[in-house]
């Protein structure tokens, strides 16, 4: 999870570089456009962690157990993770 100092700073980032963008041309002040790239990535946030949730559950009601940190584990939550994300594709 992000803190808000980095979601903050994140978001400023992102609104510099559209910004700069010669392919876009921003209308709106800055205020409302921070906040919206604020909403979106606390909703993209979220998401993944509810992902990472389901992800942690499955792994752990496997029968024998798989250690957390191990190679394998890394593997079989890498794995698992891209297959739960692409269920969650907007």
């Amino acid at each position: 999870m992000l803190s808000e100092d980095k979601v903050s700073h994140l978001s400023h980032v992102i609104l510099l570089a559209v910004k700069n963008s010669p392919l876009v041309q921003v209308k709106t002040e800055d205020g409302r456009i921070l906040k919206e790239i604020k909403r979106v990535l606390a909703s993209e946030l979220g998401q993944e962690q509810d992902i990472d949730r389901k992800v942690r559950a499955k792994l752990g009601s496997y029968s024998r157990g798989i250690v957390e940190g191990s190679p394998e584990w890394e593997v079989l939550y890498r794995k698992t993770f891209e297959e739960e994300s692409r269920k969650h594709v907007k």
